[in-house]
C-alpha cells in the first residue's frame, strides 16, 4: 500500500465528519508547520481512518 504524502483530500473530508478544535481545524486546513504539527496530523489521520471505517461498515448494513 502506497501513501501519497501530499494528498489532502482526507483532511477536507475529516473537517466535515465532526467538530474540531480551532487548532485542529487550522492544522487540517493549513497543513503542518513543524514537528509538533506533524505528530498531531498523524493522530488526526488515525482518527479519520477509524471513523471512516465505522461509516463504511454502517453503510454496508
Amino acid at each position: 500500500m502506497s501513501t501519497k504524502w501530499d494528498d489532502k483530500s482526507w483532511q477536507k473530508d475529516f473537517l466535515h465528519m465532526k467538530l474540531h478544535s480551532p487548532s485542529d481545524a487550522k492544522l487540517l486546513i493549513d497543513g503542518i508547520k513543524g514537528l509538533k504539527d506533524s505528530w498531531r496530523l498523524g493522530v488526526l489521520n488515525v482518527e479519520y481512518e477509524r471513523l471512516k471505517k465505522m461509516q463504511d461498515e454502517q453503510q454496508q448494513q
